[in-house]
């Protein structure tokens, strides 16, 4: 994975939880490392913040104390990313695999591809990394065309 810093203009609005403020982003953080942390630029003030991006929503949950917009209320701030861009390619271990098997990657839209290349990627031991690649091939389409 790289690891070029990105600037990012953002903007939202502020949702208050029990655990604090809440910055949802107006729209998802696509492509790049979620669950991570980065730095805001928000109201003259930097915060760190921790990175969520689901299904539809991103969120940032300040990690540093400061004064938030009142809940409802609009912001626009930018985001840093020290962390880089998310690895969208299929390993090439995989892709051979998929290839042997007569399997293929096009009927996965991008959230489930997405979840591949994450399920994949925190394998820990070789062996883990084998049978990943094994439990995603058996479960991918066919290749069209081709005979099994």
């Amino acid at each position: 994975m790289p690891s070029v810093a990105l600037n990012l203009p953002v903007e939202g609005t502020v949702t208050h939880s029990p655990e604090g403020p809440l910055l949802r982003l107006s729209q998802r953080l696509d492509g790049h490392d979620t669950f991570l942390t980065g730095s805001l630029d928000i109201a003259d003030t930097s915060v760190s913040v921790r990175i969520l991006t689901l299904d539809s929503v991103t969120v940032l949950r300040p990690a540093d104390s400061f004064l938030p917009p009142a809940d409802g209320e609009h912001w626009t701030g930018r985001l840093h990313l020290p962390h880089g861009l998310r690895q969208r390619s299929v390993p090439p271990d995989l892709n051979a695999a998929a290839d042997q098997a007569a399997r293929s990657f096009d009927g996965l839209d991008e959230a489930e591809l997405r979840y591949v290349l994450t399920f994949l990627s925190e394998a820990t031991t070789p062996a883990i990394r084998r049978a990943r690649i094994e439990a995603v091939v058996s479960a991918l389409p066919t290749t069209t065309g081709r005979n099994q």
